[in-house]
């Protein structure tokens, strides 16, 4: 399976010019039908704490934008945008198939409470792995990737490609690399991390989408400005690996229901997932704090 990351410029809450922009860099890249097209977190609007003006249901403008192009080009799109679900707003991501199907839904399991993002968006509850071509992939969103305990808990359900959308800005940009990297060593699985760039009100975006393999090896690297990177996933390398390689098996079931919330007893973690059971990734009833916005204007606040 090829997988496209989409690294876009993304205007200012302007939904409509985002819809255009990556239609635009689509079609300027010839696109093999049967891929993965990922967009970045909150891709159609920006990182935007106007969480109640941007968000909209699951039949709404975004998701509509993505059955298209899911349709159009013959792939699986996955892409993040602000979903409303009776008096929250979830920071959300969905995979969608040329047919229109849902595969995925992932709600962020951290909002980025340093900026202000727990005060407007509601946190998830759930994993989310689905399959994907000939891989089971999992998906997480921007600051959950400072938490490897939930990458870990994916794996030990199935996941052998991770995915993960983001606006990481230019000021922490080496943590952006460095740690997708550690999630694709420490979990000898395929991660695709696909950034912004660009600038908002308030920050500057460096890119750096990428594509590691599950050796912690780069497969591709995208520079600072809008582009598409595309690398090619064989879904016989993760397992290999795994056999060639079997830390995964060492892994210490006691330790891990900390990260799965199981509690009790725990027979041990099957990391290839034959019979790992996979959540539908639709987050539980959340109340949002109340506390006031540290922005007046929507965008982050520096930090």
């Amino acid at each position: 399976m090829i997988v496209y990351g989409c690294q876009l410029n993304i205007a200012w809450e302007d939904k409509p010019a985002n819809f255009a922009c990556v239609r635009s860099m689509l079609r300027r890249r010839r696109i093999s039908p049967k891929s993965l097209i990922v967009l970045p977190e909150l891709f159609a609007t920006g990182f935007t704490m106007n969480a109640a003006d941007i968000a909209e249901p699951m039949n709404g403008p975004t998701a509509e934008f993505l059955r298209e192009l899911a349709a159009e080009r013959r792939s699986w799109v996955l892409g993040g945008f602000a979903r409303q679900a009776g008096q929250n707003v979830y920071n959300e991501a969905v995979c969608i198939a040329p047919s229109g199907e849902i595969l995925g839904r992932y709600a962020k399991l951290h909002p980025f409470s340093p900026g202000g993002e727990s005060d407007h968006y509601s946190a998830g509850h759930n994993l989310t792995i689905f399959p994907c071509g000939n891989l089971k992939v999992a998906v997480f969103i921007c600051y959950d990737l400072r938490f490897p305990e939930v990458f870990r808990a994916a794996v030990a359900q199935g996941a052998e490609a991770i995915v993960v959308i983001a606006n990481w800005p230019d000021q922490r940009h080496s943590h952006w690399t460095a740690l997708l990297r550690a999630r694709a060593i420490e979990n000898q699985a395929y991660v695709i991390g696909v950034n912004r760039c660009g600038c908002d009100p308030k920050l500057d975006y460096a890119g750096g989408s990428v594509v590691f393999d599950p050796n912690g090896r780069e497969v591709v690297l995208a520079g600072s400005r809008e582009s598409i990177v595309s690398a090619n996933l064989d879904p016989k390398i993760p397992s290999q690996w795994r056999n060639d390689f079997p830390v995964l098996k060492d892994i210490r079931p006691d330790f891990l229901r900390i990260a799965t919330g199981r509690g009790g007893s725990q027979r041990r973690s099957r990391p290839q997932g034959s019979s790992a059971p996979v959540r539908s990734g639709s987050p539980s009833r959340a109340n949002v704090s109340s506390r006031r916005a540290t922005s007046h204007n929507g965008s982050p606040p520096r930090h």
